[in-house]
This record gives C-alpha cells, structure tokens and sequence, in this order.
C-alpha cells in the first residue's frame, strides 16, 4: 500500500485578493483555467500572483486519458466564438508579460480547434503588444495543416505533453493519444519555424523507470524540444490511475541533471512542477532572451525554486 502524502507535496490553500479577483474575472468572462479544471495543487500560488492557464474551447475534453481531471465528453462542435476577444480582453486587465494558453482536445471540431487557437493568439498579441505567449496544445490529430495554423500565429512556445514514457502511454493516455505522435508534433513545429520555441512535460510516479524518463527525455531532444518539466502525478480522483510511487526530490533532482547534459536550454524537474508554472516563466523568458532566436546558451532551474 501506498504511504501518505509526504511532507514535500504540502501546499497551502487558496486565498488572497489577488486570487478572488482573477477567479471573478474568469467567472464573469466565462473562461476556463486548467488551474481549476485539472484541479492542480499550485493555483493559490499562481493566481496570488496574478497569472493563470486560460483553457480554450470549453471544459469537455473529447478524450478520456487516465490521469486526468478535466472532464471527458461529446462536446458535439459547440464552441464560444466570442472566447478569442474575451480571453484577450482579460489578459489585457491581469498586467501580465507571459501568458500561457491551452485547452481541452477537440476532436469533434473539423480542424481540432486550430484556427481558434491561432485567432485566439493574434487577438492576445495585438491587445497585449509584448506579452509573451506560450500555448499548451493538442496533437490535431497528427494533422500538419492543423498545426500549420497555431504554428502561423507566431507564439513564443509551442508546447505539447507527452505526458509519461512510451511504455506506459497506452495504459495512460487516451487510445488517440501516440507516444511517437506527440513527438512528431513536437518535432513538426521546429520544421514548420526554426524560430518558435518547443516544450513538454513528463509525469512521474506512474510506474516508470529512471531509464524509461532518461530515453523519454532522449527522444524529446532528438525532436529538438527546448524545454521540458517533470513533475510528481497526484491521483485527481478514485477514478484516476492510482500513483505508484511518490518520487523523492533526490530523484527529480538527478531527472534534471540528465536534462542539462542532454542539452534542454531550461529544465524544471520538482515534485509539484507542472507543464505550466508561474516560477518557471521567468527561466524560459531569460532563456528564450540569452539564446536571441537561436539556441546558443543552456538556461537551467533549480527544482527548488521551481517548488
């Protein structure tokens, strides 16, 4: 049987009037956070600090995977067209210079919801000259055309989660969901524009091997991925995959030494780091800065500071 929660996986619980402001915003705009809907442990931190994940295209993920919180379903092509102008507006009121966007997949949409990311990402950047724009996306698909388009929106950070190791991906992600797909996103968006920075994430505590994490991370850099995060699972619900093993900070801390010598430009790797992370946002625009366009100085973070 699993142990309690070690002490390292604390956090507090939300509050601060900061975080009551953005969580009446995003009421009143009808906008979704994956900060609330992946029920992740940092939102009291992030929204204190006046950031979050705005989540695209709803709150009904198309796919099931495993891990995940958000809830699954047949979102039958409903979509906001006012979410584009709404999230860009709110963007504008929250004063920030990083900004990250996602959202649920959406398979039931012709194009995944391609173009309404890309519209979202204009309409962000042309309300907030400077900002800096990180999208969180989905696969489309495997589509080329479909990426083209988040691709020819010119944000700063192409991400996209590969989630966990090849050898566990068809018990954790969602059947549409392919370990050497997602690589081919990632790899894909380097061709479509050498200048657009990549990231992934890797979730640990799911069963896997230290040598397993170490070829994940071989293969991302093999797809030129610039960024890459690690962090614990936390089982979401007695219907989630239950965690194997609660990974102690040594081990995060040697997942991150393996990524700097691999070559990743900036590596966070803690017990509660998440693909998207305020902490983590001031590494990658120093990174994304030092390496002016072109990937000639390695950027890393200290898991503690991450955490």
């Amino acid at each position: 049987m699993l142990a309690e929660k070690p002490e390292w996986l604390t956090v507090s619980s939300p509050r601060g009037q900061s975080y009551s402001d953005l969580k009446g915003l995003f009421r009143d705009l009808n906008l979704h956070t994956v900060c609330e809907e992946a029920h992740c442990p940092n939102v009291g931190e992030c929204w204190g600090g006046g950031t979050a994940t705005l989540m695209l295209m709803g709150d009904t993920c198309s796919r099931a995977c495993r891990f995940c919180m958000v809830t699954p379903g047949r979102p039958n092509g409903v979509l906001d067209s006012y979410e584009p102008e709404n999230v860009a507006f709110a963007l504008s009121q929250m004063g920030l210079t990083y900004v990250v966007l996602t959202s649920v997949d959406r398979d039931d949409l012709p194009d995944g919801g391609a173009s309404h990311f890309a519209r979202t990402i204009r309409l962000v950047k042309e309300r907030n000259p400077g900002m800096l724009v990180e999208v969180l996306i989905p696969d489309f698909q495997g589509d080329l055309a479909d990426l083209k388009q988040v691709v020819d929106a010119r944000p700063d950070v192409i991400a996209h989660n590969i989630e966990t190791t090849m050898a566990l991906t068809p018990a954790v992600r969602d059947p549409r969901a392919h370990y050497w797909q997602s690589l081919s996103v990632l790899r894909n968006v380097k061709k479509l524009d050498r200048r657009v920075f990549t990231k992934s994430s890797i979730m640990v505590g799911l069963g896997e091997t230290e040598e397993e994490v170490a070829q994940a991370m071989v293969h991302l850099r093999q797809a030129d991925v610039d960024f890459l995060t690690v962090g614990q699972y936390l089982r979401p619900s007695l219907r989630h995959l239950k965690v194997a093993e609660y990974v102690r900070p040594e081990l995060f801390a040697r997942y991150r030494t393996i990524g700097e010598r691999l070559g990743f430009l900036y590596v966070a790797s803690g017990p509660l780091v998440r693909s998207s992370y305020r902490a983590g946002e001031f590494f990658i625009r120093t990174a994304m800065n030092n390496s002016a366009g072109r990937h000639q100085s390695y950027m890393t973070a200290d898991s503690e500071t991450i955490v």
